[in-house]
């Protein structure tokens, strides 16, 4: 495994004094290797990141490979549901698995502020080895940055995904058709409207879990089963903000209807009681996905059969475009409204 160093700005302790990362955890040094030989390595051991070099050489034997990057600065670290840890993991899995692909291989690149508490560290790699278990893939590489005390808001992580994808397999915007239907694996809202309700400062209180969830195994059965014309995951921009980017890549309109949205009570009077629409709230642990109107019933049954997709139900269609690719939905009152994206930073450091 790659552990680069930084520089510390002044002489850097030889022993532990206290159960907190230093600066010279960060130094390449003894304190370096400890940290690395007591949190890191138990926790991802495997026969590559064995091999301790500057990099992981493994094999690929299928044709396609699919490859997908991400940084996670979610505030506050821990919430109910999860924390930065697994939020990692799933959300890196589920990235490979909107591309079609099988997750085979990840890496965790840590960037940790100086003073953070050992047990903190050790709780979120343990979150990361049980979601990669549970995704049935290896953390093969990495990277550990100590920064001053003041530069990082305790850890980020930074993740990198490999899998990889059967010839029979294509999810594309440009295979989504007039008539397709639209389905969405789980409940909207649940993981942005945890992490505001663990924000004290906001003085509310929600009993919402987080979604986040490794939904490799579900949508590997769906994609063997089923012809899947396209998905992706909701995550930052929340179902509006994605929808809308997939109208304009596809060149389709998109119908939604409010009657069949999958938006539990307590999120919509949470973004109620915040002002916020529950469409723009960012999930973890759901895909939105587009299959044939023939394809709907078998869909379902496959998502019904899973934990994370007991809830999975049709919530659009696939339209035509006359003027404008874009989302519009047909609400209550019997009438229509477009969904646009939302304009600025609605919910920060939400992943």
């Amino acid at each position: 495994m790659k552990y680069n160093t930084m520089k510390a700005v002044y002489p850097s302790p030889t022993t532990v004094s206290e159960n907190k990362v230093q600066l010279a955890h960060g130094g390449g040094g003894k304190l370096m290797q400890q940290l690395i030989k007591d949190i890191i390595y138990p926790a991802f051991e495997n026969p590559i990141l064995n091999q301790a070099h500057d990099g992981a050489v493994f094999n690929m034997t299928e044709s396609k490979i699919a490859m997908t990057t991400d940084s996670f600065v979610v505030n506050p670290l821990f919430f109910n549901g999860g924390n930065i840890g697994n939020l990692a993991i799933n959300g890196t899995v589920n990235d490979l698995c909107c591309c079609g692909a099988t997750p085979r291989y990840l890496t965790a690149s840590f960037i940790i502020e100086e003073g953070f508490s050992f047990e903190k560290l050790r709780h979120i790699v343990n979150a990361m080895k049980k979601s990669a278990s549970e995704s049935g893939v290896d953390i093969i590489t990495g990277d550990t940055k100590v920064v001053q005390r003041g530069l990082c808001d305790g850890i980020y992580i930074n993740t990198c995904g490999v899998g990889t994808i059967k010839e029979s397999v294509s999810i594309s915007s440009d295979r989504i058709k007039t008539d397709d239907v639209l389905i969405i694996s789980g409940k909207i809202g649940e993981h942005g409207i945890s992490i505001l309700s663990a924000r004290n400062e906001l003085g509310f209180d929600v009993d919402i879990s987080s979604d986040t969830a490794p939904l490799n195994k579900m949508i590997g059965e769906l994609v063997e089963k089923i012809d899947v014309h396209f998905m992706r995951d909701p995550t930052r921009g929340g179902v509006a903000s994605t929808l809308n980017e997939i109208a304009e890549q596809s060149g389709r309109q998109i119908l939604l209807y409010e009657e069949l949205l999958p938006i539990p009570e307590a999120v919509n009077n949470a973004c109620e009681m915040l002002g916020i629409d529950p469409l723009c709230v960012a999930n973890e642990g759901c895909i939105l996905i587009f299959v044939s109107k023939e394809d709907e019933k078998k869909a379902l049954d496959i998502l019904h059969k899973y934990e994370a997709g007991k809830n999975a139900c049709r919530i659009g269609e696939v339209r035509n475009v006359t003027s404008v690719a874009n989302v519009i939905m047909h609400t209550y009152m019997d009438n229509y409204r477009v969904i646009d994206h939302f304009s600025g930073e609605q919910l920060p450091r939400i992943c």
